[in-house]
């Protein structure tokens, strides 16, 4: 029989690929969900992950009298991991949440990045170096881990010294010019703020490591892989797989031009068919992508919400895809068949729950931009960006913009924000707007594209997936003036997206942009280039990028 790992669930996020990255290594699982259960009593190895708010996942904690039996836990010395909120919550509080206090093991307060010469949240792969001669856990200096946080604690040298002095031990990251720890370890006591079950197999050996306690192992020689041209994160390559039923009810991955997913022949035109979801995802993993992300373009609207294809597709995806998943579409108050009214952040729910780190809005976040703007700037509390953010943290929310050009003679031509475009018009104009669309594109509105993200932002979403429907299908790049306007509009991470046709495409975007992440889908799909192709090409152009050559062994 295997054995058993306890992982405590303050209802934090997404505890599955957790889970699944134990259990892949050999073990078996077992969710603590109450602080007077006796499986604290014979437990061997436990786990505290969350992601989100500081104050919500503190408060469960104590709230539900968890910080009295782990405490007894680790006087007893039995070991215990901590992951990202897990690690946070370590400290004495955190700026996110001034109320609240963590659990004081650390003397000190957690700090929100300063976002005016990088991205926050810091979304990406980052290096983590030891403090010390020896390897703490297997987190190797020259690997990438996968972090996902805009609050840290940010130390200088002498408190780093002063925590050595204490007998902990530490790894720094260095994110712009701001450093903080990213994993720290003392006696039975071990935490991580980046997430080893979203770091490929680089994280999952860190996980190895801990179950195995194998505490400390040598040092490499360190390699340079911070060149600080990206405040120290890789370029981060993205898969997209656009899903959708066929006309035979099946589930496929399909990609189309502007949007249009038929194939064009006598017959009628069927749902192109790429493919299937979870092979596909694991095929790109195994290329070397640093996220997947599932598009579900119908919704499957007339499905009740427990029976969502796509619920099993992140369910079996999350089984050996270690990296992080996002899903989009129908992430909404739903009404199911039966006249049940199901709000967004129950949808969302569920969708964590099975395997996804992050939600996708689309449609519904063009209806909230609205509605902020109605109200003067603010929003109300209900729409779907801020309740899943307030108990998910804005990392997991990420906005879908599908936004189309259009031409105006001059600024004043328009109400929406304009930019002056080196490719004119069809009558020579030489300003543009991009207006947003909702319902998969077959609907433009009234909107801004840069409206919307800015509300967007104000209300709580931690991401944009930059959408080109001019752009897309047709293999030609991405729209560059496009991504800048959006990128100097906010201060949130932003994916460039539709156009990708080849590896240049990519070091383009990242040399003529600013953008935080670049994602392919039909160039992909059609094997015309892998992944591990285009980051060999990033390479080649002096960007980073992570090519995780590791093993389990």
């Amino acid at each position: 029989m295997p054995e058993t790992v306890h992982i405590i669930d303050l209802e934090s996020g997404n505890l599955r690929s957790l889970q699944n990255a134990i259990e892949y290594l050999g073990y078996s699982t077992k969710l603590i969900k109450e602080s007077n259960d006796p499986e604290f009593e014979i437990a061997t190895k436990l786990f505290l992950p969350g992601v989100g708010n500081f104050d919500h996942f503190v408060k469960q904690f104590f709230n539900r009298g968890f910080d009295i039996p782990v405490t007894k836990y680790i006087e007893s010395g039995r070991p215990i991991m901590g992951i990202c909120v897990g690690l946070q919550t370590l400290f004495k509080g955190s700026e996110e949440s001034p109320g609240s206090e963590g659990y004081k093991l650390i003397d000190l307060n957690l700090k929100k990045f300063d976002d005016k010469d990088k991205s926050v949240p810091q979304i990406g792969w980052n290096s983590a170096t030891s403090i010390g001669d020896q390897m703490i856990f297997g987190i190797n200096p020259n690997n990438r881990y996968y972090f996902v946080h805009s609050y840290a604690a940010i130390v200088n040298d002498s408190e780093i010294e002063d925590l050595i002095s204490r007998g902990w031990e530490l790894t720094i990251t260095q994110y712009g010019k701001e450093k903080f720890i990213s994993s720290i370890a003392k006696d039975n006591i071990f935490a991580t703020q980046f997430h080893p079950e979203k770091s490929g197999v680089s994280g999952l050996k860190v996980i190895k490591s801990f179950l195995q306690q194998e505490h400390y192992s040598q040092l490499p020689p360190l390699i340079n892989i911070n060149d600080g041209s990206n405040n120290g994160l890789t370029r981060r390559i993205i898969a997209c797989l656009d899903v959708r039923s066929n006309d035979q009810g099946d589930l496929v991955v399909t990609k189309g031009d502007q949007y249009d997913v038929r194939e064009k022949d006598s017959q009628g035109g069927d749902v192109r068919n790429l493919g299937k979801p979870v092979k596909l995802a694991e095929k790109y993993y195994e290329q070397g992508a640093d996220e997947v992300t599932f598009l579900n373009i119908t919704s499957f609207r007339n499905s009740p919400l427990v029976d969502q294809p796509m619920l099993e597709v992140l369910k079996e995806a999350a089984k050996t895809v270690f990296v992080p998943l996002t899903v989009g579409g129908g992430i909404k108050d739903v009404i199911d068949p039966d006249g049940t009214k199901i709000p967004a952040l129950q949808v969302a729910g569920l969708y964590f729950r099975s395997g996804a780190d992050k939600v996708s809005i689309g449609t519904d976040a063009v209806i909230a931009a609205k509605k902020f703007y109605e109200l003067g700037g603010k929003g109300d509390g209900t729409s779907p960006i801020e309740t899943i953010s307030k108990a998910y943290g804005v990392q997991a929310v990420v906005i879908s913009v599908d936004p189309k050009r259009q031409y105006v003679k001059s600024p004043s031509d328009t109400k929406n924000k304009t930019i002056k475009t080196e490719f004119p018009g069809p009558d020579g104009e030489e300003y543009v707007w991009y207006a947003t669309t909702i319902k998969g594109g077959r609907e433009v509105t009234d909107l801004g594209a840069i409206e919307l993200v800015e509300a967007c932002e104000a209300l709580g979403a931690g991401e944009i997936l930059l959408n080109c429907i001019d752009k897309d299908g047709s293999n030609s790049g991405y729209d560059l003036e496009l991504i800048n306007s959006i990128k100097s509009s906010v201060s949130i991470p932003v994916i460039a997206s539709s156009g990708a046709g080849n590896p240049s495409h990519f070091s383009e975007v990242f040399g003529k942009t600013k953008t935080d992440a670049a994602l392919g889908a039909g160039m992909f799909h059609r094997n015309e280039y892998t992944v591990e192709q285009v980051k060999l090409h990033l390479k080649e152009k002096g960007f980073q990028a992570r090519l995780d050559t590791e093993t389990l062994k």
